[in-house]
């Protein structure tokens, strides 16, 4: 999709993607990552997520990446936070104790930004993307994470000629062709929640789930 059309979203709240609570397949996962505490989570197309929050909370720093400046602000006025900012060659820099938001293209990241983000969690971004656009994506921003990097990844799993996305859908064996020649990756659960999705069922969408995968960087 192109950068207009996400600001624009932003501008007139269609943001039906952010969630009022931390993502539960995060909570009940992010364990099984492994990330050590005081780590750095790299959090891709994070617009306002209580994600990061909740990984601050965990003890780990967390840098989030997202396009729309409104975007930036209502996280942290929304998180009752004051951000000190500062520009740089890959975007403008928010940073709030362990929380840094580059507010920019992700696509644009320099190396030297994502170099100490020793894991990644990716709720909304790679679904966010159309198949020529995730390819790069995940060659792109995910090559420049270092060896070793660990990560939850969540996407969802529809007939997508039923839908158009975004969010769209992407099914595990793609997932494994995006990723598996740099990346170990481990489906840690499916869960059927079509029931939970009424948006979907209103479009004519017959089947939905989502998955968790881990993933390591080798």
């Amino acid at each position: 999709m192109q950068p207009d059309y996400w600001l624009e979203r932003w501008r007139e709240s269609r943001i039906g993607f952010h969630q009022a609570a931390p993502t539960p397949m995060l909570v009940a996962h992010w364990p099984a990552v492994g990330a050590e505490a005081g780590s750095r989570v790299f959090v891709p197309l994070c617009g306002k997520t209580h994600d990061m929050a909740w990984l601050a909370g965990q003890g780990h720093r967390v840098l989030g990446a997202e396009l729309s400046p409104l975007a930036v602000a209502q996280f942290f006025e929304e998180q009752g936070l004051a951000a000190a900012t500062r520009e740089a060659d890959d975007g403008v820099h928010h940073v709030s104790g362990p929380i840094e938001l580059v507010q920019g293209d992700v696509f644009a990241l320099e190396a030297a930004t994502l170099a100490d983000c020793t894991a990644v969690f990716d709720r909304a971004a790679l679904i966010a993307l159309p198949p020529e656009m995730r390819q790069r994506y995940v060659r792109e921003v995910y090559g420049r994470l270092p060896r070793g990097c660990r990560g939850l990844l969540v996407t969802l799993e529809y007939p997508q000629h039923e839908k158009a996305g975004p969010p769209f859908a992407v099914p595990e064996e793609e997932v494994r062709t995006l990723f598996g020649d740099r990346w170990q990756v481990t489906l840690l659960e499916r869960q059927d929640i079509l029931d939970q999705q009424p948006a979907f069922r209103e479009e004519g969408v017959t089947a939905l789930a989502a998955a968790a995968y881990r993933l390591e960087r080798r």
